[in-house]
């Protein structure tokens, strides 16, 4: 794969960065149309949590599945069946006749989306193979996921104001078609040199962990924290990841392969990830349910007002992708953590929902912190793994991604439910969040010490350890211990 031209090269990075934009628009671009399903669909707070939550716990849930099944049967193949499920799931979503069939056709969707990101990413690893090269293109890819979720809230908001809140399905459908053509035309097929086994009994723990813990947090408001059901549910969640961890550890081809945690780098990317995409679930989430059913603005004034958000972020994307190649990923690491710790802690201390000056100067803030995160994490956990395990390291660094926004969304509802219906008055809507703005400049400082703890001269030594570890074949300790 490595030997194709250049000129060709760039077309397979802009045909899988295509497939990158729907499937991250899809993750955001749904919050601005959410109070025009609320009203035509009769959803509750909680009911549009599970719209946003069921599309992305499937993701989380089915990524790593996805990498690996990439890895043995053909990443090009896995791309293709991914492209035309998305599409169709688009389509249904787009005809969704009530609450319960959008979400069960979100799920669908995510199918689809889920064969698509860590395919493609491992497409461009193995296609870009000289580290400046792939550091480039990996800042790309970065750069164009960041841009593409910041972006959602202002095309969801045009096309709700437009069409109405189904055409931010419809515009998947020829995209994917697209998307289709050009890889069936341009995009060579590979796999990796050593596949690992599936591993169906190590899926299933993830599907329960994941599910049973944001059902929890989702739910917890209106059956009440100490109910019976909360608890069977927190307690299927702790069982679940101990069993997973357990069960993991014994395999000689996990689902997981807990060795990716020994590097410092990789362990930092993925906790920055959940952190920063929770932050980001979070904010749109709280900052579309106060723009429209508190400020009373439209879909597309809501959309408007975070243009700032957006707008910084489709800057700062590109520029971070090329400071992580040249310079590394701790600079943009620590400004990221600064910049959205900074935003959460002006909502949270200083009110800035009371003047648009500090409103959109924390727009301003968040949109700069979320630009330049993205692209170092994706090139920290792809960087220093052998090749043979890009789509593994791809898809969990996705995974991490799904994790932290399902559990953002999922909080913040929480906590806003917990606090104030979200057609309550200003005052208490605001008291509300304020909380929830705690949480987002919590995630935000988090990002801030992860990045100056592992990304210096340690944690790179650490990387090597594990890329060393991982070549060893078969596993210390475990070459009889296959499930």
């Amino acid at each position: 794969m490595s030997g194709i031209s250049g000129p060709r090269r760039l077309l397979v990075l802009a045909i899988c960065c295509m497939s990158l934009l729907i499937v991250s628009l899809d993750s955001t671009v749904l919050n601005v149309a959410l109070p025009s399903m609320q009203r035509e669909l009769g959803a509750s707070v909680s009911g549009m949590q599970w719209t946003i939550d069921a599309y992305t716990l499937v993701l989380a849930s089915l990524l790593m599945l996805a990498g690996s099944t990439a890895d043995r049967l053909g990443r090009r193949r896995i791309f293709l069946v991914g492209l035309a499920v998305f599409s169709a799931g688009s389509l249904l979503c787009s005809l969704a006749p009530s609450l319960s069939w959008l979400v069960a056709f979100r799920m669908v969707q995510a199918i689809g989306g889920s064969m698509l990101n860590p395919v493609a990413l491992s497409i461009v690893t193995n296609t870009f193979t000289a580290p400046g090269e792939r550091a480039r293109a990996i800042g790309v890819w970065g750069g164009v996921a960041g841009v593409s979720m910041a972006a959602g809230p202002v095309i969801g908001g045009l096309l709700v104001q437009s069409v109405g809140w189904r055409s931010i399905f419809w515009v998947n459908v020829p995209i994917g078609a697209l998307a289709i053509f050009l890889t069936l035309r341009y995009v060579p097929e590979s796999r990796a040199p050593r596949p690992r086994r599936l591993d169906p009994v190590g899926q299933l723990l993830v599907i329960t962990l994941l599910g049973s813990l944001t059902y929890a947090i989702i739910e917890a408001p209106g059956a009440g924290w100490t109910s019976a059901e909360i608890l069977s549910f927190v307690l299927m969640a702790l069982v679940s990841l101990a069993a997973l961890l357990a069960y993991e550890r014994r395999r000689v081809e996990p689902l997981i392969d807990l060795r990716f945690f020994h590097s410092a780098p990789f362990s930092g990317a993925t906790v920055v990830a959940v952190c920063a995409f929770a932050a980001l679930g979070g904010f749109l989430f709280l900052n579309t349910l106060y723009l429209q059913n508190i400020r009373g603005l439209s879909a597309l004034g809501a959309g408007l007002h975070m243009l700032p958000m957006a707008g910084m972020t489709v800057f700062f994307a590109p520029l971070s992708g090329r400071l992580v190649g040249s310079r590394g990923p701790r600079l943009p690491l620590l400004l990221a953590g600064t910049a959205m710790a900074g935003a959460g802690l002006l909502f949270a201390v200083f009110d800035a929902q009371s003047t648009d000056v500090l409103l959109f100067t924390g727009y301003v803030l968040f949109g700069v912190g979320f630009g330049l995160v993205n692209a170092p994490i994706t090139n920290t956990a792809v960087s220093g793994m052998p090749r043979a395990q890009a789509g593994v390291a791809a898809a969990v660094a996705s995974t991490s991604r799904q994790v932290g926004t399902s559990l953002g969304v999922a909080v913040i509802g929480a906590v806003l439910a917990g606090g104030a219906h979200a057609a309550a008055g200003a005052s208490q809507f605001v008291a509300a969040g304020r909380s929830a703005w705690w949480i987002i400049a919590g995630c935000g400082t988090a990002v801030l010490l992860l990045g100056a703890l592992t990304t210096g001269p340690w944690a790179r030594r650490t990387a090597l350890r594990t890329a060393d570890l991982l070549d060893e074949e078969p596993r210390g300790g475990h070459a009889t211990a296959r499930a």
